[in-house]
């Protein structure tokens, strides 16, 4: 009988254990888009919550097909938040709830950050961005303004070469809000006609974002600039950022010793 008790405890543990390791964060995705792929490689274990936010869009479609939707020069580009479905203005995508900030990587050139809303520190729910140049501690300031903005991983490989082919696209000034820097490939002429309709391939087109390799800790072996503008004892960054994963593999490690405990004194 005792045993019967057991095997039943056991099974939903054992399930818990099997779910768990088949959900490991992924450490570089590609974006494809409709000006060339690029990789990033994620923080996964030194930015959990933001990687996992992330990773939700990606592995719940949310990504497929969206737009850059602001381009800066010699600063970001961004994207995430919009799509387009054949009129202007493009569509918000729908979010999550917003995440915890996790300041950690300081926002120099080929970065990847969580946008947010102004004046928000923990506001962050889709919307992403590049950064063009080093942004970190000059001009916009990033590591400090808001809170901080969460890096989250860095263009590698060639990558940058997409990115600042995408940053080079011309933009227009839609009139609409959060699109009046819309990049518009082969557009220029008609972004002053309020009766003109672009098509899809007026713009630059997330096609989707893709697990290129799910490794845990590929990015052991990039020189990755910490954020030492950041009090973290004010901002407390890593404070409650691990997953209930964590807890769970602790207590299910825990009860089968336990078990085995059981046995042996049996």
């Amino acid at each position: 009988m005792i045993n019967n008790i057991f095997k039943k405890l056991l099974i939903p543990v054992l399930s818990t254990l099997e779910f768990l390791s088949v959900s490991a964060h992924a450490t570089i995705v590609e974006f494809q888009t409709s000006h060339g792929n690029f990789k990033v490689n994620l923080h996964d274990e030194t930015t959990p919550k933001t990687v996992e936010n992330f990773l939700n869009y990606v592995n719940d479609g949310s990504y497929n097909d969206t737009i850059i939707h602001r381009t800066v020069d010699d600063f970001i580009i961004q994207g995430g938040g919009a799509k387009f479905e054949g009129t202007l203005p493009p569509v918000w995508i729908d979010v999550e709830d917003a995440i915890i900030n996790e300041p950690i990587y300081s926002n120099v050139k080929a970065t990847i950050s969580m946008a947010k809303q102004g004046g928000v520190v923990n506001s962050a729910t889709s919307q992403w961005f590049i950064n063009l140049e080093n942004n970190s501690t000059t001009g916009a300031q990033l590591d400090t303004q808001n809170g901080g903005f969460s890096v989250f991983g860095e263009v590698i490989e060639d990558g940058m070469d997409v990115v600042n082919l995408i940053a080079a696209v011309e933009r227009c000034n839609t009139g609409y809000s959060g699109f009046q820097e819309l990049p518009m490939p082969d557009y220029a002429e008609q972004c002053s006609d309020t009766s003109a309709v672009p098509s899809t391939e007026n713009f630059v087109t997330i096609y989707q974002v893709v697990i290129f390799d799910a490794t845990v800790s590929t990015d052991s072996g990039l020189s990755s600039i910490k954020n030492t503008s950041i009090d973290s004892d004010t901002d407390s960054p890593n404070e409650n950022t691990s997953s209930g994963g964590g807890s769970l593999i602790w207590y299910a490690i825990v009860f089968l010793g336990l078990i085995t405990s059981f046995r042996l004194k049996k």
